[in-house]
């Protein structure tokens, strides 16, 4: 028989894409979490959207790739994909941390081939135990359940053929999570047990109900047309 090869060819079976701006408080925690997952092979890219702060350089010390991007967490992640090829993706923003176990979930459905043309989103948590934060986090997962439109804050995973089919991650300034979540559509989303853990200081800063009417706000303002560039101030 034709003697076979043992040369590999060696491929993250996983990035993992993080947006940061002026995140080193909330950073190292996102980034310790990946680092103590069991999944194999995962590519962990940080980019880089214009910090003042220590963001650029914890990323690095702590093993991930860091490349710049316009600020903007559509281009910046859009721009992650772009250095990687990675056959899966996930997104996560760089103020949260996932309940224990995330990494055998995202593992499980990247097994099923029936998730080739989906994706995959966990349930929303702030850290915060005030009746505010729970009230806003029921809100938010029976929006992503009830009508398909997570948070972002939810993380999301799919493969990159299905995100090059959906025509990936637009380079707008706000409302990117919306405008690539509507295209996968509500019966191709899949909710991953577990929690997606959201630092909760700008929801505290500002005020529970002023920021869930602000998001109320925005995500009308997009849906009747409004251009996400006039939509970044009222965001706040």
């Amino acid at each position: 028989p034709p003697a076979q090869s043992t040369m590999t060819v060696a491929m993250p079976a996983i990035a993992i894409i993080i947006p940061a701006l002026n995140a080193a408080t909330t950073l190292e925690a996102t980034l310790g979490m990946v680092a103590d997952s069991a999944l194999p092979d995962v590519e962990l890219i940080v980019v880089e959207g214009g910090s003042h702060d220590a963001t650029p350089t914890l990323a690095a010390d702590l093993g991930a790739t860091v490349i710049e991007a316009p600020r903007g967490r559509g281009s910046q992640m859009a721009t992650g994909v772009s250095h990687s090829d990675a056959p899966w993706l996930f997104f996560l923003h760089a103020d949260t941390r996932l309940e224990a176990g995330w990494d055998a979930r995202l593992a499980s459905f990247m097994a099923d081939p029936a998730n080739a043309e989906r994706a995959g989103v966990f349930h929303l948590r702030f850290d915060d135990a005030s009746p505010a934060a729970r009230r806003l986090e029921w809100i938010a997962n029976r929006r992503s359940r009830w009508l398909g439109l997570p948070y972002g804050d939810q993380g999301l995973i799919l493969s990159r053929p299905f995100y090059e089919a959906l025509g990936g991650f637009e380079p707008i300034p706000i409302m990117e999570d919306v405008a690539l979540v509507r295209r996968v559509g509500r019966n191709r989303l899949v909710h991953l047990e577990g929690d997606a853990i959201t630092d909760a200081r700008r929801y505290q800063k500002g005020g529970y109900v002023l920021r869930m009417l602000r998001n109320l706000a925005c995500l009308t303002s997009y849906f009747i047309g409004v251009p996400p560039r006039w939509l970044v101030r009222l965001y706040g």
